[in-house]
């Protein structure tokens, strides 16, 4: 059975992601931060298929180090990665600390390395598929949404993508990025109240040319499109999810 590691998979993007894949007979494994809500989603994903998830705080690398360790031996068909693990808070560039600045280049170390390691098997198996979920903040400043030691994680997020395609190509492994606009994902969650997202994030339905802002089942079915066969000719790309965001000024 091909097996599936999606980092930050307990909500959101990933969680969505790792939906779609079990329906389509994926074994999906979740790395996420523990505790309850962790538990929740194993019980609630389990009733579509084989699921596993392991506490990782991605924060502390010796938790990521003692995660990569075991990679392999847990997950010996790994085919697919998703590294989806994301927080998001505007704050102005004066106004951040170095604290504002690690929660975000945390994440960046913890995927290289997970993602160094899923590769490793991959590489081994004959092949496999990696999509990375940037951010339009990445390639684009908005003024009302300060978010530089953000937006510069994604970016270099991004040129992670390009380069491991190039380097990983020879071992047929393929690695893509997705670069969504505004998601409806509890991500906000961090400067909004948790039952307010949705109704809060209407605001930002014209500043997409579609009209409305994402879900993140919108991104889920990009996701697992790229890393089908499906895409097969596809990688080192970035693709715009973003409801026409980066096609103009709306």
């Amino acid at each position: 059975m091909k097996q599936a590691l999606i980092v930050g998979g307990s909500t959101g993007m990933g969680k969505a992601t790792a939906e779609r894949l079990l329906e389509q007979g994926v074994e999906v494994a979740i790395i996420a931060r523990g505790g309850e809500n962790l538990d929740e989603v194993a019980k609630e994903l389990s009733v579509k298929g084989s699921v596993k998830v392991y506490p990782v705080d991605l924060s502390k690398l010796e938790e990521v180090r003692k995660f990569t360790t075991i990679l392999a031996t847990e997950l010996p068909n790994l085919e697919y990665l998703v590294n989806a693990a994301g927080y998001f808070k505007p704050k102005s560039f004066l106004e951040h600390t170095e604290e504002d600045y690690e929660i975000y280049h945390d994440f960046n170390k913890a995927f290289f390395f997970i993602t160094q390691a899923a590769a490793q098997v991959m590489k081994e198996n004959g092949g496999g598929s990696i999509v990375n979920i940037g951010s339009m903040w990445a390639k684009q400043a908005i003024k009302a949404t300060p978010s530089s030691a953000y937006s510069m994680a994604k970016a270099g997020l991004h040129s992670l993508t390009q380069h491991l395609a190039m380097e990983l190509a020879d071992s047929k492994i393929r690695v893509n990025a997705v670069s969504p606009a505004v998601v409806v994902t509890p991500i906000y969650g961090s400067f909004i109240e948790k039952d307010k997202i949705t109704e809060s994030l209407q605001g930002f339905n014209d500043f997409h040319p579609i009209g409305r802002v994402g879900t993140a089942e919108d991104i889920a079915k990009t996701i697992t499109f790229l890393l089908s066969d499906d895409s097969s000719w596809v990688t080192g790309a970035i693709w715009d999810i973003d409801g026409g965001v980066m096609a103009g000024r709306n």
